[in-house]
């Protein structure tokens, strides 16, 4: 009886703590996505006009909307441009600072630094960088190479190139942290048993290091596939999702359309979309890395 009673008591303990977090998941979370989905449905209320129910009205027009395929197509590239990029040099930079390295807390500091610094500073640090004529960029390649200036942002050919580079820039250090520290995780006694058995600094890597490495590889490439599909502050600074929205982004179009423009049902449809895209790519994720997170 009197452990039943522990028991429960436990229970309700544990619930209590769970409380809070629950209250904020579900009311910033849960309630907001499930109100989205239903706002989809219906049209944009306007001054004494209510919204009215128009079926799937806002999703024929995403179906055609011209711009909403090209700021898809615009993040299907900007994805394919950061995540890889990113995480390859996570990894590099992690096994470089997890060595004996004279100045190693001076090095991994540098790494780290820019993902510490807020998203609207780094945007106008690289504004200055990519300044025609003025900018660091400019400066570096007339200097070694004698090119003329150019507008990356304001050209449409590289304006989501520059951003696809200030992004790595940004976070390669963010998930260097999380290889570091994976990699400080694994025993030295895998590293010294083979090269007992002459195995070499690639094979090392590759049979031992980078398996051991795929738990921490899966929870980068989820949170970097989320990082490249909510961009928005950068290009907010840098250009504006210009020109003629080569630069703009999936969450950017959706701030402007139900922001700038109010039309936040058809907002509401463009969010669904993007949680659906996003929600399919975490799943497809963890079905492919399901069999290579653990080592066998």
């Amino acid at each position: 009886m009197k452990r039943g009673i522990a028991l429960k008591r436990d229970w309700i303990h544990g619930w209590l703590l769970l409380l809070p977090a629950m209250v904020f998941l579900f009311a910033f979370t849960h309630i907001p996505a499930v109100t989205t989905f239903l706002n989809s449905f219906f049209s944009t209320p306007r001054g004494r006009r209510p919204a009215k129910f128009i079926g799937l009205s806002n999703y024929e027009r995403m179906l055609d909307d011209p711009v909403f395929w090209k700021v898809l197509w615009n993040n299907v590239w900007f994805a394919f441009g950061t995540i890889p990029v990113s995480v390859g040099l996570a990894i590099v930079m992690a096994l470089w600072v997890n060595d004996r390295l004279v100045g190693r807390s001076f090095v991994r500091m540098a790494y780290f630094t820019p993902t510490v610094l807020p998203l609207i500073a780094v945007a106008n640090i690289w504004m200055f960088f990519y300044t025609p004529g003025f900018g660091l960029v400019d400066q570096i390649t007339g200097a070694l190479f004698g090119w003329p200036a150019s507008n990356y942002l304001g050209n449409p050919d590289t304006a989501l190139n520059a951003i696809i580079v200030v992004t790595v820039w940004k976070e390669a250090g963010f998930f260097m942290i999380f290889y570091l520290a994976a990699l400080q995780a694994i025993p030295v006694t895998l590293k010294e048993a083979a090269q007992i058995e002459g195995a070499g600094r690639w094979t090392i890597f590759w049979r031992i290091t980078f398996p051991l490495l795929m738990p921490t590889t899966l929870f980068v490439c989820v949170n970097a596939v989320i990082n490249s599909f909510r961009l928005v502050d950068h290009i907010f600074i840098l250009t504006g999702g210009g020109p003629d929205n080569a630069s703009a982004l999936l969450l950017f179009y959706i701030y402007e359309v139900a922001f700038r423009f109010w039309e936040t049902a058809y907002g509401a449809t463009l969010t669904v979309a993007l949680l659906v895209l996003l929600s399919l790519l975490a799943i497809g994720q963890f079905f492919f890395f399901d069999r290579k997170v653990h080592y066998k």
